[in-house]
Formats: C-alpha cells, sequence, structure tokens
C-alpha cells in the first residue's frame, strides 16, 4: 500500500510540475494581480499628479490656513483637481504606457537583478 501511495503523489507530483509554468516560462508581458492592480496604477497616479499640477497646487493653497472651513471654501479647487485627475486616469492609453514601463523596470530587475530606484517627484 505504501508504494502504491508513492507512486500516486509521484504521479501528481509530475503532473504538476509539468501544468505550472516556472516565472521563467511565462510571456514578458503577463501581469500578476498585484502588478495588475496596485503597482501600475500606483505609477498612473504619480503621473497624473505631475500632469494636473496647477490644479493640485492651486487646492493646496486654497486649503492653506483653513481647517474645516476649506470643505466649502475650495470646493471648486477640489472639482477641478479631481476632474483633472479622473480624465487622465481613465484613459486607456495612459494604462499602456505606464505598463510598457514597468515591464521594462521588470525586466531590467530580472536581467540585472539591481532594482530601479522610483523617481521623487
Amino acid at each position: 500500500a505504501k508504494s502504491r501511495t508513492r507512486c500516486v503523489i509521484r504521479y501528481f507530483e509530475d503532473m504538476s510540475k509539468s501544468l505550472l509554468p516556472s516565472p521563467g516560462e511565462l510571456p514578458n508581458d503577463h501581469l500578476r494581480k498585484v502588478e495588475r492592480d496596485v503597482l501600475i496604477p500606483k505609477k498612473m497616479r504619480k503621473y497624473c499628479m505631475q500632469v494636473c499640477a496647477e490644479y493640485v497646487e492651486a487646492f493646496t493653497d486654497c486649503c492653506q490656513g483653513r481647517t474645516l472651513s476649506m470643505v466649502w471654501k475650495c470646493r471648486r479647487e477640489s472639482r477641478e483637481m479631481h476632474n483633472c485627475l479622473k480624465k487622465k486616469f481613465d484613459e486607456p492609453e495612459l494604462f499602456e504606457k505606464c505598463k510598457q514601463e514597468y515591464l521594462q523596470e521588470r525586466d531590467e530587475f530580472r536581467q540585472t537583478g539591481v532594482r530601479t530606484k522610483m523617481k521623487r517627484v
């Protein structure tokens, strides 16, 4: 019975090895869920903040020296900032651009083992 159990276990181990590709065998444009849902949107947000910098700065200036009153005093600036950020963030071209940048950085890391420093804005 033991040898039969070992045989069955070995069969399933061999089968699982053939079904699951190793990380080196995955295509270069394959994204894990965390990359697609967290890392690439993080790059997108950073880009959007750079593009909409004038609206972000206007909102920040409006909020200076205010506490609770900023909610109604800076409503227009807040709306303009959010509209700009949402408009840029929802562009499919931006996702593709950030995806390609991320894939390039990831390939570089896989080849060299050295991470690319995130540029501070």
